[in-house]
């Protein structure tokens, strides 16, 4: 039987999730005409660096959660907000809607700057190992630990050009300046969006109406937040080139989540199941 959860004070645009859905389709619009202007580099000033970018500033934590990079990637995070936001702001009402919404967000940005830092010092550890020892197979080792180089064509033809004339300078010169570039790449990838956040919202639905139906979808929710977790981690752990997602990002806001749950839970179990 499918949950009831529709609490008498049900309102279908609750306070919470209305300024939300208004602050971000707001940010969207005038950072997307200022940026057509070329007045600023939004993303460069606003999306979520890495620490030891240069680009980095400590306001980057809250401003990333109101960046999208495109119209659809607005719009699929703010209808998600609304679908299973709406539901938990009405329950718990828009004070504690409010705190979890931003513990994973932030819990999000944590995990995703966890794992940026174990690769990026998996990267120096590599590049060390190049320079105290240049040549091609520190080099290729160096590579392997980027999926998007160890899969260019142009890496590839460079590779095997560098094994049939080993002797030839140019080859290591132009290894040298990768290994300076390299580490720089994945430290100035930047962050934006509020869909660890969203993906929190979605665990919290899940495990707050396990059994409820959801829109477009013909199973309960708890099997859409097992799929949707599940779909996360395979992609995080593939590490595809192509793929520009912070599937860790989504994972950390459904943790961060889990967590905040099973804590409110413990410390007042008439709010819970």
């Amino acid at each position: 039987m499918y949950q009831q959860i529709r609490p008498s004070n049900f309102s279908s645009m609750p306070l919470v999730v209305k300024n939300l859905l208004i602050i971000n389709g707001l940010c969207f619009l005038i950072f997307a005409a200022l940026e057509s202007r070329g007045l600023i580099n939004i993303n460069q000033k606003l999306g979520l660096y890495y620490p030891e970018s240069t680009y980095f500033r400590p306001y980057q934590f809250i401003t990333h959660v109101f960046m999208h990079a495109d119209g659809w990637h607005l719009f699929s995070n703010m209808f998600a907000l609304w679908m299973f936001g709406t539901s938990l702001e009405n329950y718990w009402g828009p004070k504690r809607f409010f705190i979890y919404y931003f513990v994973t967000a932030f819990g999000a940005a944590a995990l995703y700057m966890g794992i940026n830092a174990i690769e990026i010092q998996t990267v120096k550890g590599f590049v060390a190992a190049f320079n105290s020892n240049p040549g091609y197979e520190s080099f290729f080792n160096l590579v392997q630990t980027d999926h998007f180089f160890a899969n260019d064509s142009e890496m590839t033809n460079f590779l095997i050009a560098w094994k049939d004339h080993p002797t030839d300078p140019s080859f290591l010169a132009s290894a040298k300046e990768f290994a300076e570039y390299l580490p720089l790449r994945k430290i100035n990838i930047h962050l934006v969006g509020a869909s660890g956040a969203v993906f929190g919202v979605l665990l919290g639905f899940g495990m707050l109406f396990p059994n409820a139906q959801i829109l477009f979808f013909p199973f309960p929710a708890k099997y859409l937040v097992m799929l949707y977790g599940g779909m996360e981690l395979y992609h995080g752990l593939e590490n595809n080139p192509a793929d520009n997602v912070a599937h860790f990002a989504h994972l950390g806001g459904m943790l961060f989540g889990f967590i905040l749950i099973k804590f409110w839970n413990k410390t007042n179990r008439k709010q819970f199941y």
